[in-house]
């Protein structure tokens, strides 16, 4: 495993959609020079499950976009530095083994079991997230 400084990141859906809409306040001037490094990188990674949940919080009416969500989408994975980690059978079958206790929700645990095969930190503000890190059971920035 590499060390904390140099592993790639994974983006929470929410940290990757407040990053492209440019909402700097919700995050930490720590967290946002760890984003910067780890694109700089080209290790910043952002689940494909995060795409479906952006989708499905759009067609909810739950999210406003600037665009159509394809055009969102489409713009807002190209950013330098972020690559698009696919879902595996390999990850697929992980979030339906994580240590528990787990939440039931499905995308959280495509993107944990993301961030696991990937040995990345996962920068999330979701508490059941954090508090599922503290038990050293995925790494969290």
């Amino acid at each position: 495993m590499s060390s904390a400084a140099g592993s790639p990141l994974l983006l929470d859906t929410h940290y990757w959609i407040w990053l492209q809409m440019g909402a700097k306040e919700h995050f930490t001037a720590p967290i946002l020079k760890a984003i910067e490094r780890a694109a700089g990188r080209g290790n910043l990674l952002l689940s494909v499950i995060s795409v479906w949940e952006l989708g499905m919080l759009e067609a909810k009416g739950r999210i406003r976009l600037t665009s159509t969500c394809d055009q969102w989408v489409k713009k807002a994975l190209e950013m330098p530095g972020l690559t698009v980690a696919p879902l595996t059978p390999e990850i697929a079958l992980d979030s339906t083994r994580l240590p528990e206790p787990f939440h039931g929700d499905p995308a959280d645990r495509m993107i944990v079991a993301t961030a696991r095969a990937y040995s990345a930190r996962l920068v999330t503000r979701d508490a059941k997230l954090i508090a599922y890190g503290r038990r050293n059971h995925v790494a969290i920035l």
